[in-house]
C-alpha cells in the first residue's frame, strides 16, 4: 500500500501542478502578477522570490497552487492592488488566464496520451466474434467487419466501441460498418444482462492491435484523449441522471485503492507496465480535472468564466463582494461534498 499511496501522490501532484502551471504561465504572459506558485501544501519547506513571484516547495507532497494578486475579489475595496493585479487586467486576459488551468489538464493529458499510443499501439474497431443469438447477430454483423460509426459518431478504436456499450441504456443504436470494403447500416437493441446489469451489442474484439507509425501517434494520441473525454462527460451525465450510485464516485481514499489494485494487478508483468498504467490513470485523472474545472459552478474556474463572460457581455463587472460571497458559498459546499465523499470512501474498505 505504501508504493501505491507514493504513486498516487506522484499522480496527483503532476496532475494539479499542470493545471495551475497553465494559470501561472498565462498570467505571466498577460502581464498579471502571481504572488506565489507552489508545489505541495502545509509549511514551507523552501522558497525563492524571482520577478515578483515567491517560488516554494511546501511540506505535504500533495498538489500546489498559483495565487494572483487580487484574485479572490474582495481586495479591491481595500485600494492596495498594483496595476498587475488580476481584476486590473483586461476581461479577455482573465478569462484566458482562468480556461489555461484546465486547458494545461488537456495538454497533459494529450502529452500522456501518445506516450500509451506509442508504447502500446490501439485496438482497432475491427469484430473478432459475434454473440450466437446476440443484438449484433440478428441484424446481420459478422466476423471481420469493422465497426465506423455508432449513431453518427465516429468509432477510431475497440474502446469507442466498449464504451458505446457500457453506457447504454437500452436505446436503438445506428452501427455503421464496412466489410471488404463495402459500407452497410444496421439498427439493433442491445440486449441487457441481468446478471451483469448491462446492456451487450453482442460483440467481441480488441484483438487486432495497431503497432501506430509517429503520424498516427499524434493521430490517434488525440484519439485516446477524446474517449477520455467522452467517458468522463458520459459518467457526469448518467450521473446526474441517477444511473450511477455515490459508490461509482470516488476521492483520493477511493482513488487511493484504486491505484493499489492496478499496481497489485501489473507489477508482476514489469516496471514498464507499472509506469504506462499508471500515466493511463493519470491521463484519466487529468482529463476529470479539466472538465469538472469547466463546470460553470461557483468556486471553480468554470463559474470564475461565467462571471467573466457576464463582464465581457455588459462591459462592467459584477460587484466584487457579491462575487466573492458566490465563490465562498460554493467552496463550502464542495468541502461538504468531499468529506460526504471521503466517508463514503472510507466506508467501502469495509463492506
Amino acid at each position: 500500500m505504501a508504493v501505491s499511496i507514493l504513486l498516487f501522490i506522484i499522480i496527483f501532484c503532476v496532475v494539479v501542478v499542470s493545471h495551475e502551471f497553465g494559470h501561472f504561465i498565462v498570467a505571466k504572459k498577460n502581464g498579471i502578477h502571481v504572488l506565489e506558485f507552489f508545489i505541495g501544501m502545509g509549511p514551507t519547506l523552501l522558497s525563492f522570490t524571482k520577478g515578483g513571484t515567491k517560488y516554494s516547495l511546501k511540506l505535504l507532497p500533495i498538489g500546489g497552487a498559483c495565487v494572483l494578486e487580487g484574485e479572490d475579489g474582495l481586495q479591491t475595496e481595500k485600494g492596495e492592488l498594483t496595476e498587475g493585479a488580476f481584476p486590473n487586467a483586461s476581461v479577455w486576459a482573465r478569462i484566458a488566464t482562468v480556461f489555461a488551468g484546465p486547458l494545461f489538464n488537456f495538454i497533459t493529458a494529450y502529452l500522456m496520451a501518445l506516450i500509451l499510443v506509442w508504447e502500446c499501439g490501439i485496438y482497432t474497431p475491427s469484430i473478432s466474434g459475434v454473440t450466437e443469438g446476440g443484438a449484433a447477430e440478428e441484424v446481420g454483423i459478422q466476423e471481420g467487419d469493422i465497426i465506423t460509426k455508432i449513431d453518427g459518431h465516429k468509432v477510431h478504436m475497440w474502446d469507442d466501441i466498449r464504451l458505446a456499450a457500457l453506457t447504454s441504456r437500452g436505446e436503438e443504436m445506428k452501427i455503421e460498418y464496412e466489410r471488404q470494403g463495402e459500407k452497410h447500416t444496421v439498427t439493433l437493441n442491445p440486449v441487457y444482462d441481468a446478471d451483469a446489469d448491462t446492456y451487450y451489442i453482442g460483440v467481441q474484439g480488441g484483438r487486432d492491435l495497431l503497432v501506430c507509425s509517429v503520424p498516427q501517434t499524434f493521430q490517434y494520441g488525440f484519439y485516446v484523449m477524446e474517449y477520455s473525454v467522452k467517458a468522463t462527460v458520459k459518467s457526469l451525465s448518467m450521473l446526474v441522471q441517477g444511473q450511477l450510485s455515490k459508490d461509482d464516485v470516488s476521492g483520493p481514499v477511493g482513488m487511493v485503492k484504486y491505484v493499489d489494485d492496478t499496481y497489485d494487478a501489473v507489477k508482476d508483468y514489469g516496471m514498464i507496465n507499472v509506469v504506462l498504467n499508471m500515466i493511463n490513470i493519470a491521463l484519466t485523472l487529468s482529463i476529470s480535472l479539466g472538465i469538472m474545472n469547466l463546470l460553470p459552478l461557483p468556486a471553480l474556474d468554470g463559474g470564475r468564466l461565467v462571471f467573466l463572460l457576464i463582464e465581457a457581455v455588459r462591459g462592467k463587472p459584477i460587484p466584487p463582494e457579491k462575487e466573492g460571497m458566490v465563490h465562498l458559498g460554493g467552496m463550502m459546499a464542495f468541502m461538504v461534498l468531499m468529506v460526504l465523499v471521503f466517508v463514503n470512501d472510507i466506508t467501502k474498505f469495509f463492506r
